[in-house]
């Protein structure tokens, strides 16, 4: 996966080359003990040699299940938390259609619940389906996380109230601890459709496992191709941990340089609307895998140029403890260019005839430029385009990034006592 592209050119006037690669031996340690998985945390670092691992039965098995929901439901509910749905949500938004309630399709509507403990919101959802044919996935290890326990039981009562308790056990899937556990358990007792969230891999690391891939399959996206971008980069990662090769390990050293730096804070800037859950997938990544122990880069979101109306002040002008790494798309899916206009009342005939995403690549370049200059380093990650083979490889990217960072900073990265307590 060679498509993907990290260039640290902007950080260049706030820390050194050196200091960068300074951090050569510490991600050599690093990379060999993620791989080996002999450090900290290294029960759940299942994870790291997943994509290649992943057996044609269980994509088969998938796909399969995911035919059968299609067939027979309007709406898919994805009911879990955290980990457990912020994957799937981020893949799914970042492949589909921008308007998904608006455009025709002939796959389910994917909607979530058990990610809050909202009355209004549950009631709503309640309201819809009485209105439609769905099933249902419900993710959880345990079984008794609040807000997913919560959701299940309201939504169970409701699909066995509208369809009668046989066909409704036909309409759940648990994905759920292979042995234990109260889902576990009811998932046996109703002869629920199942699939296992492997023991060594924790939840924000779960995407490629049935937690992300069975939401992605019914959504009607190709996990295959999910897969082999994943298969890729972990491929690329396992080859070498220098920094001149490997675009994981240079993020890596270069997030840590500029937090020894007084950078503490990383903002992950995307220029496309529907990689906003993707954002939120990796806030809870980093965030939940560094924050530890007073240590840890906090991790923020924005989405350009939207938001250059709002945050865009602070982070030119704000304190200077900010960091900016902008995920950069090459080439979008269709293409609308800028049509000429007779009274040109605002003044934009001088970019008529080019197309809008050459004028955001403009606005990219442009506000890069200025937030350098306000003193904010820029880490630009290029990808040639969002479809699930990229999007694959970027889950993966990030994944070992996040591992390689956290072990540098000196943390287990995959605990979470703070959430516990």
């Amino acid at each position: 996966m060679n498509n993907l592209k990290v260039d640290i050119k902007r950080v260049f006037d706030f820390i050194s080359k050196e200091e960068i690669f300074g951090y050569q031996e510490e991600i050599n340690r690093q990379h060999k003990v993620t791989l080996d998985k002999t450090g900290k945390g290294n029960d759940f670092l299942g994870w790291v040699n997943l994509p290649s691992q992943i057996e044609e039965d269980l994509i088969d098995s998938i796909e399969k299940a995911a035919e059968t929901i299609r067939k027979k439901a309007d709406v898919f509910v994805v009911i879990g938390i955290g980990g457990s749905y912020l994957g799937a949500r981020a893949v799914i938004e970042a492949l589909s259609n921008n308007f998904p309630t608006l455009a025709a399709g002939n796959n389910p509507v994917i909607v979530y619940a058990g990610q809050n403990i909202g009355e209004d919101y549950l009631s709503e959802l309640l309201k819809i389906l009485d209105e439609k044919d769905y099933a249902m996935t419900v993710i959880s290890k345990s079984g008794t996380t609040t807000e997913p326990a919560i959701a299940f039981r309201i939504l169970k009562n409701h699909l066995e109230t509208k369809y009668g308790k046989e066909e409704a056990n036909n309409r759940i899937i648990a994905i759920t601890d292979k042995e234990k556990g109260a889902l576990k358990k009811l998932a046996s007792e109703k002869g629920y459709p199942s699939y296992v969230v492997p023991d060594d891999v924790g939840g924000r690391y779960s995407v490629l496992t049935p937690v992300g891939l069975l939401p992605i399959a019914v959504a009607g996206f190709d996990i295959r191709q999910l897969i082999e971008g994943a298969r890729a980069m972990e491929a690329l990662n396992k080859k070498t941990s220098d920094l001149n090769e490997n675009p994981i390990a240079l993020y890596a050293a270069t997030r840590n340089a500029l937090n020894k730096g007084g950078k503490e804070i990383e903002i992950l800037v995307n220029y496309q609307p529907n990689l906003f859950y993707f954002t939120e997938w990796w806030k809870q990544l980093y965030g939940e895998s560094e924050g530890k122990e007073g240590k840890g880069i906090f991790p923020a979101g924005v989405n350009f140029t939207t938001d250059l109306h709002s945050m865009g002040q602070y982070i030119q002008d704000g304190r200077r403890i900010l960091f900016e790494t902008v995920l950069s798309v090459e080439k979008p899916d269709h293409l609308l260019t800028i049509p000429s206009d007779d009274q040109n009342l605002d003044g934009l005939n001088y970019i008529a005839g080019k197309r809008i995403h050459e004028v955001n690549q403009m606005a990219e370049l442009g506000t890069a430029l200025a937030h350098v200059e306000g003193n904010v380093p820029n880490i630009s990650i290029t990808i040639p385009k969002v479809d699930e083979y990229t999007i694959g490889a970027l889950i993966y990217f990030f994944e070992m990034g996040c591992a390689l960072s956290g072990y540098t900073l000196g943390v287990n990265p995959f605990d979470q006592p703070g959430v516990e307590a």
